[in-house]
């Protein structure tokens, strides 16, 4: 079968669409098909199965901005403050809630457990993950490993609200509190975890 010169990528824009919107469960292959105006056997060519075309679309948007993260942390230099590591961390992801599904997507792909666990931690994140706690310990000498892991997690969780169920605050404030502004939201956000990794309380 010929990829049309674009058979492959409607079917990657549809899944990241539907499965942002929808979540992995609630979308079926049909419902891809349909939006994405291609036959159930383009499906079946390029991608196998479902769980082949989700780790397909995750990887389309999670590498590049992994790729970013490391950059940037090697950008910093030999001593880097937790202010500096956490931006690092964060602004590759929160850079992109403004595109199109991709924040939400993430915000489904951090959301749940078992197939971020067991499928994209161990491909995607793992060598990040300890890449920076590793880098946040050595600026937090006086925080027990086990503490740094912990409030990396939560810091993870603030990262997964955000790109979820961010919008949600300009309606409980009635308009007060607002997106609009990225690099704002992300400079607050630096603020608040690097506070929590620089508490002195465990």
């Amino acid at each position: 079968m010929n990829d049309g010169g674009g058979t492959k990528t409607r079917i990657l824009d549809s899944s990241e669409k539907l499965f942002g919107l929808k979540g992995f469960d609630g979308v079926s292959l049909r419902d891809i098909t349909a939006d994405a105006g291609v036959n159930l056997a383009a499906i079946n060519y390029h991608f196998q199965t479902k769980e082949a075309l989700i780790d397909a679309v995750i990887s389309r948007r999670i590498e590049p901005v992994n790729q970013r993260r490391y950059e940037l942390l090697e950008g910093l230099g030999p001593e880097p403050t937790v202010e500096q590591i956490v931006e690092a961390f964060l602004r590759p992801a929160l850079e992109k809630l403004g595109t199109a599904n991709l924040g939400s997507l993430m915000g489904r792909v951090m959301a749940n457990p078992d197939l971020f666990v067991d499928r994209i931690f161990n491909v995607h994140f793992a060598p990040l993950a300890e890449r920076f706690i590793g880098t946040l310990s050595k600026a937090l000498p006086d925080l027990p490993l086990t503490e740094v892991i912990w409030r990396f997690h939560f810091m993870i969780g603030i990262m997964s609200h955000q790109l979820l169920w961010g919008g949600v605050i300009e309606r409980i404030s009635n308009g007060l509190c607002s997106m609009k502004d990225r690099e704002a939201l992300l400079q607050r956000t630096v603020r608040f975890a690097a506070a929590g990794f620089k508490s002195s309380e465990r």
